[in-house]
């Protein structure tokens, strides 16, 4: 019995520390999967189960200065992400058709694993969407599109932190960090009342950008299978799998929430028109027979 929990502890240190990155290693939420796991877990069980049942009597909070705050932070870090990977990828250094790795501990490496870090860290403070989403009963805005894409990411993340801080992947990075750009600058707007709805009529063109976000990671992906490339082939193959459940997800998302719906409202309209038209017609006779 000894000897295999021996066994286990030694097979534990080996993938869990021997393997990571000794960079990022001791670096916060990096060092011990435990610390990620507890966070996803609990953002699990509030969001699915403890705050539904903590809400059901309760009226629902507004927070409105909370969320103004939150957005505006989120706005605030995205710019800097964009602005950090800005300083790398159109550098001349930067490969775009194949980018691998830096494991040094030059400058350039150490900030590229900096910037993974950092993106890592976007991703635990996004979750509280979800517990907003939860704390003002907006139950319906908590799908499993919504949480299975803040779960996963928080966890692919983590992985590409600890071991793999940088390499071909940094442009998905990158280009989430600019559609967060605009997505929490949506939200940012809309915390602000009903009266500032004009300014977010482009409420749906922020679903067709991440769309074209995941293609572009797709393709990017995809690409580097033609050719040599050294960057570890399992994350290009992780990253075309997220890709295609992302465009399946958020393409559903799109036309549920738009197209049908324009469908829907056209359909009405059409039905109401011969309505409208039949009563103009009688108002007419009606005037011409007074006369």
């Amino acid at each position: 019995m000894a000897g295999l929990l021996d066994s286990l502890v030694d097979k534990y240190n080996y993938y869990v520390h021997e393997l990571a990155d000794p960079r990022t290693a001791q670096w916060w939420g990096i060092s011990n999967p435990f610390i990620i796991l507890s966070i996803v877990s609990s953002y699990l069980y509030f969001c699915k189960n403890c705050g539904p049942k903590f809400m059901e009597k309760r009226p629902a909070y507004e927070l409105k200065t909370v969320l103004f705050l939150y957005n505006l932070f989120q706005v605030g870090f995205s710019l800097f992400l964009v602005y950090t990977g800005s300083y790398y990828i159109i550098s001349k250094d930067y490969n775009l058709a194949c980018e691998t790795i830096d494991y040094s501990n030059s400058p350039r490496g150490l900030g590229i694993a900096g910037a993974v870090w950092y993106y890592f860290f976007a991703k635990i403070t996004e979750l509280l969407d979800t517990v907003f989403f939860v704390l003002r009963k907006k139950n319906n805005q908590v799908t499993f599109l919504h949480v299975y894409h803040h779960t996963l990411m928080s966890l692919v993340i983590w992985f590409g932190a600890k071991y793999f801080p940088g390499g071909h992947t940094i442009l998905m990075g990158y280009l989430n960090s600019m559609v967060h750009v605009i997505m929490y600058g949506y939200y940012l707007i809309s915390s602000l009342g009903p009266e500032y709805q004009k300014y977010v009529w482009w409420k749906k063109h922020v679903t067709m950008i991440q769309l074209i976000q995941f293609l572009i990671i797709f393709v990017h992906n995809a690409a580097v299978f033609f050719y040599e490339c050294d960057f570890p082939r399992i994350l290009n193959f992780l990253c075309l799998l997220n890709a295609v459940a992302f465009i399946y997800m958020f393409g559903k998302f799109y036309i549920n929430s738009y197209k049908k719906n324009n469908s829907k409202r056209k359909l009405e309209t059409e039905k109401v028109s011969p309505i409208v038209n039949n009563v103009s017609s009688g108002r007419r006779k009606v005037v011409e027979k007074s006369r």
